[in-house]
């Protein structure tokens, strides 16, 4: 029996995003202001992180009455604003602890369920497309099984871990926490080190409350620019203003959706604000974000209707292919080049970048679509499942795939732009198969991924990967039409049916007219005339 083929998910629509998040550069602030922004950040850190112990501690046993006392114990070193926006970053926090704890369980499952199962195979033996084969060597077996042992007691911990609730979070983060042991590699002396881990533990964010002040009792801005900060009852001495309040020096202004935010603060509805401060800079950035209307997906006939362009994701590029409403590719494939080394804030403009030039094309042609793989490589970064082939597992892991998806949604949302999510299954090896080679011409050369960008777009009109679909075998000589769905009946150029035209198949002489025809009348052939 041959290989199960995988079985396709129908393509959807991505639904557009429901929140917002501008950033903003803090400007012109005096010594003073800086002095006071460290020390509200450092003291109401020192009470998120008490607050996060207390709410791990807990652990299953959570509750509402819980999440009141942890309030109430808060509220007396800060506001209640203030205890509220702490217990609810804790309550957040825990959650996404969680989940991770989640896919670092699957993730011990699938690769002790690879170990074992290449365990169980002869030394030697060759895999295939769809399973591992065994270990090279008996060096690497012993390896591996020593291995398994590790991850089968790594996994019982977390999965005891997850049944009561346990969850192990480092507040400002345990990637930096590793760092201190290793200051030299990272080029940080002590002091520098130290510097980076308190601004990441301070807590400067404060919830919106529509109907207040300028949308924020906590941290107010007004539209002027003016950014106020409602002090901690035991800091309340810092005040520059009435009511406990702080009034910085600087204005603000967002650049982007500015105009958006201005009205929102004027008609006293919900802004969220957290102040932060990058160490390498030098710099303090405001940022402000609040929830939107879930844009209403358009329907995909809708969203397909003057065509589609197909875009596939690459360690480097996106390529992309304008496809029309029948599904062939018009004009020649597009390629939006990014680097994705450096830092993640590096990696996060080259993506910008590359969808900024994207969705610039997009409107050029006038599609309403976008297609894209709903790639997940959640459980295909181990190194169980690809072996000794490193550079392929750091390849796959470092393609923000979530990321593209986000990002494209939330700018093509903006400009009207619908995405559609494909299944992702055998579109590189089918668009190689049926589409690169006819689509190459001594004036275009087309690659593999701009092959897979044509069978993307395919799949998300909902046509077949494959050029031309043959007829039943009853139904072979077109006795139920065109036996091609490349193109529709009406489109001008299609391959119709070829008309029949008398004589040799090089149609260069009449029928019975060549050279040796002879005289036909006297073959001994029923039908022979007289």
């Amino acid at each position: 029996m041959g290989d199960v083929l995988w079985k396709l998910a129908a393509p959807f629509v991505v639904p557009g995003p429901c929140g917002v998040a501008v950033r903003t550069r803090l400007k012109h602030l005096t010594h003073g202001d800086e002095e006071v922004l460290r020390t509200v950040g450092a003291h109401l850190g020192t009470l998120a992180s008490r607050d996060l112990k207390t709410r791990c501690r807990d652990g299953m046993g959570h509750d509402a009455e819980a999440w009141a006392a942890r309030k109430r114990a808060l509220t007396p070193q800060s506001s209640a604003r203030w205890a509220s926006a702490i217990t609810k970053a804790t309550h957040d926090q825990w959650g996404l602890a969680r989940r991770c704890q989640l896919a670092h369980v699957q993730s011990l499952e699938a690769a002790v369920r690879t170990i074992r199962h290449r365990l169980s195979l002869p030394v030697g033996e060759k895999g295939s497309k769809r399973a591992p084969g065994g270990y090279r060597s008996r060096q690497e077996w012993h390896a591996k099984a020593r291995r398994l042992r590790v991850l089968e007691d790594r996994l019982e911990r977390e999965r005891a871990d997850r049944r009561t609730g346990t969850v192990h979070v480092v507040r400002g983060g345990n990637r930096l926490a590793r760092v201190r042991h290793h200051l030299s590699d990272a080029q940080l002396t002590e002091a520098e080190w130290q510097q980076r881990w308190e601004a990441a533990r301070w807590f400067l964010q404060a919830d919106g409350e529509s109907g207040k002040r300028f949308g924020n009792e906590t941290i107010r801005i007004g539209p002027d620019g003016e950014v106020s900060i409602r002090l901690p009852a035991p800091l309340a001495g810092l005040a520059n203003a009435p009511h406990g309040r702080y009034i910085l020096a600087g204005r603000i202004g967002f650049a982007h959706r500015g105009q958006e935010w201005a009205d929102r603060v004027a008609a006293n509805r919900a802004v969220a604000y957290r102040i932060h401060y990058d160490v390498t800079r030098g710099r303090w950035y405001l940022t402000a974000s609040w929830q939107i209307p879930v844009t209403r997906t358009i329907p995909l006939a809708a969203a397909l209707a003057d065509g589609v362009i197909s875009v596939d994701m690459n360690a480097d590029h996106l390529a992309a292919w304008r496809l029309d409403t029948h599904g062939n590719p018009v004009g020649n494939p597009h390629r939006f080049f990014y680097d994705l080394t450096g830092s993640a804030d590096h990696r996060d403009a080259q993506l910008r970048h590359a969808l900024t030039r994207l969705l610039h094309w997009v409107r050029t042609c006038g599609v309403k679509a976008i297609a894209v793989e709903d790639l997940d490589f959640t459980t295909k970064k181990s190194r169980e499942k690809h072996g000794r082939r490193k550079r392929f597992r750091q390849l796959i892991s470092g393609m923000p795939t979530g990321r593209l998806r986000a990002r494209l949604t939330s700018m093509a949302d903006a400009t009207g732009i619908a995405v559609i999510a494909v299944d992702p299954a055998y579109t590189s090896q089918w668009g190689a198969q049926h589409w690169q080679k006819p689509l190459t011409s001594n004036n275009r050369k087309v690659s593999r991924h701009d092959a897979a960008a044509v069978a993307i777009g395919r799949r998300a009109q909902g046509y077949p990967v494959r050029r031309r679909t043959a007829p039943p075998r009853i139904h072979q000589s077109d006795g139920c039409g065109h036996r091609t769905v490349q193109a529709g009946p009406g489109a001008p150029g299609r391959e119709g049916t070829r008309p029949r035209m008398p004589g040799s198949r090089t149609r260069s002489v009449p029928p019975d007219r060549g050279a040796k025809a002879g005289n036909q009348g006297i073959q001994n052939r029923s039908g022979c005339p007289q």
